[in-house]
């Protein structure tokens, strides 16, 4: 299974217009039809764009699926609220409140599902959403060691590590308890949370792993 991605095709130029409806048009209706009965033909009728405008940019509806989801999360923004803690809790609340959302909900399980057997749905997906999103870890670590809060990060491959690990935990935990256990991420959770991921980060800074 060959997964490609829109940047490769070739052909008129694109319009961030009609780009723009159709990843609405996706979202819209994964809300309504559900994954399964999502189809390329009813996302070009909700945009209102002949059906081969969808394949000049996508090769199918993974692919189609994932960059309607990709955008929901550029709509996150890190907080500049005076500490790390109060940074990290913010974004986490952001970050839980989208994948409450119907479209981000069916619309990344399924994807990450599909994944599973795609290699290439895979890199887009980290290329789309995930590496997107690292840039809100640079973001605060870079405010919280102008702060003090965190040493320096001299080394480049120490530094990226240590950002992969924030990531992770962060993603890893908000998508395990939003969309598999079905629990809340309320303000409680976010401060427990945050207050183990800044005790792991301290314990990291005064005991750094071998390279």
């Amino acid at each position: 299974m060959h997964s490609r991605s829109p940047a490769s095709r070739t052909g008129r130029p694109r319009s961030a217009t009609a780009d723009a409806a159709i990843l609405a048009a996706t979202r819209a209706a994964l809300v309504e039809l559900g994954w399964s009965k999502l189809t390329l033909g009813d996302v070009a009728t909700r945009a209102g764009v002949a059906k081969t405008t969808l394949y000049r940019r996508w090769s199918g509806k993974n692919e189609l699926v994932v960059d309607a989801v990709a955008e929901l999360f550029d709509e996150l923004e890190l907080p500049d609220s005076g500490s790390l803690a109060a940074d990290i809790e913010g974004v986490v609340l952001q970050f839980a409140a989208i994948l409450a959302r119907p479209e981000a909900k069916s619309g990344l399980m399924a994807v990450v599902a599909e994944a599973t057997r795609d290699d290439a749905l895979r890199e887009r997906i980290r290329e789309s959403v995930v590496d997107r999103q690292k840039r809100l870890v640079l973001e605060g670590r870079s405010r919280a060691q102008a702060r003090g809060e965190l040493p320096p990060e001299p080394d480049p491959v120490t530094a990226s590590r240590t950002a992969d690990l924030i990531f992770d935990m962060v993603a890893g935990a908000v998508v395990h308890r939003t969309l598999v256990s079905g629990e809340p991420v309320d303000e409680e959770w976010v401060r427990g949370f945050t207050l183990v991921l800044l005790r792991g980060l301290a314990a990291e800074a005064a005991h750094p792993a071998a390279g």
